[in-house]
């Protein structure tokens, strides 16, 4: 019998996000499986945490008290390494990635997997620290034993500056279709929390208040469709930082918006969210794998999405692909699934939900990446 792994995963934060999501179904299953799993964090306390710990899986608080605050925390890190030392160091998103390589050092023995969750980074509408980071991460990475990409697109893009092909897989994101599935119930409570009629139609973009998911886009597509579809209304789930929730509030007050889209922050129950619902819209100028878009599918929600990263790969023939950056086509998406809902809306909802759970459930993810890392700690013991 081959030997299980001991992984540790290494994270910012376990905050309400598509890849914290990814990385608690991740861990989740393969502690459920008989790996030794924990999950060291720069800062504990995230929306997920709990569930993580429910599920069995240790959290380990790193306890980073600010961008700066690095003795204390390097230090930190360097004794919970020799301490556990792990089989594995599996690093999420680009910080943690580059930290992870501090084990290699520490333990020659313990084998580094990086995460790379994006594509099509736009790093203008960034600081100066995230462009440096994404240079630092591009030279680093041929340190690593194994990079895995949640998306073909993630691959491509990265390869291209400087990330080696040959460590380099595609592990597509898994969906708990069990959890996110439509709820009649949640659909009814949430749009009475929003002050919806039931029986309106309701379009949404779900996502974090950040320039790369494009809600200016989304906003103009809105309001080239506010006298055209009259029975519509719009609701943009997700918070951000404020500076950029007033910013965004601004631009719906001159695209004479107010009163047509619902801001709803951030939400615990996105079953629920996804269910409230008709059409979900991703407007996105860059993305990896979609979690919003393969949730919301799963929920039996139709999609309009940009074909940027796996998106259109995700969505087939279930949804509409529109152009990144493009108002009036994203809002001529919008109109279309519109007319296709009135044609056979329970037919799109089925086609959704079946998409996602015939080729991308939960057991994918797990088994896959079960499967590289397992190679990965065999080959090291053949030599």
């Amino acid at each position: 019998m081959e030997k299980k792994p001991y992984i540790l995963f290494l994270t910012r934060s376990l905050a309400r996000g598509g890849a914290e999501r990814q990385l608690v179904l991740l861990a989740s299953g393969l502690h459920r499986k008989g790996w030794r799993v924990e999950v060291a964090c720069f800062y504990a306390g995230g929306a997920f945490q709990r569930e993580l710990e429910q599920s069995g899986v240790s959290v380990i608080d790193l306890a980073k008290r600010g961008r700066w605050d690095l003795p204390g925390f390097l230090w930190r890190f360097c004794r919970l390494i020799r301490k556990r030392q792990p089989d594995i160091v599996h690093g999420y998103l680009p910080v943690p990635n580059m930290l992870s390589l501090g084990a290699r050092i520490l333990r020659p023995d313990t084998k580094v997997v990086w995460g790379v969750r994006a594509s099509n980074i736009d790093l203008v509408h960034y600081d100066w620290l995230s462009h440096l980071t994404f240079r630092m991460q591009c030279r680093l990475s041929r340190m690593a034993a194994l990079i895995i990409a949640n998306s073909s697109a993630g691959l491509e893009y990265h390869a291209a500056r400087g990330f080696p092909r040959e460590k380099m897989k595609v592990v597509p994101n898994g969906i708990d279709t069990a959890r996110f599935r439509f709820d009649v119930v949640g659909r009814e409570r949430m749009r009475e929390k929003w002050d919806v009629p039931q029986r309106a139609r309701l379009v949404g973009l779900v996502g974090r208040l950040d320039p790369m998911k494009d809600h200016a886009n989304f906003l103009d597509a809105v309001a080239r469709l506010q006298d055209r579809l009259e029975d519509c209304w719009f609701v943009c789930i997700g918070d951000g930082a404020t500076s950029y929730q007033a910013e965004l509030a601004r631009l719906a007050d001159t695209l004479g918006l107010r009163g047509r889209v619902i801001w709803a922050g951030a939400c615990d129950d996105m079953p629920a969210a996804y269910s409230a619902l008709d059409i979900v819209v991703s407007s996105s100028k860059g993305e990896g794998f979609p979690n919003v878009v393969a949730e919301a599918m799963s929920c039996g929600r139709p999609c309009v999405v940009t074909d940027v990263g796996d998106s259109a790969m995700l969505v087939g023939e279930t949804g509409v692909i529109v152009p990144p950056g493009n108002s009036k086509a994203l809002a001529m998406g919008i109109e279309t699934l519109c007319s296709r809902l009135s044609d056979d809306c329970q037919a799109m909802s089925d086609g959704a939900r079946d998409r996602i759970t015939d080729h991308f459930g939960r057991e994918s993810l797990i088994d896959a990446t079960r499967s590289l890392i397992q190679g990965l700690v065999s080959d090291a013991a053949g030599h």
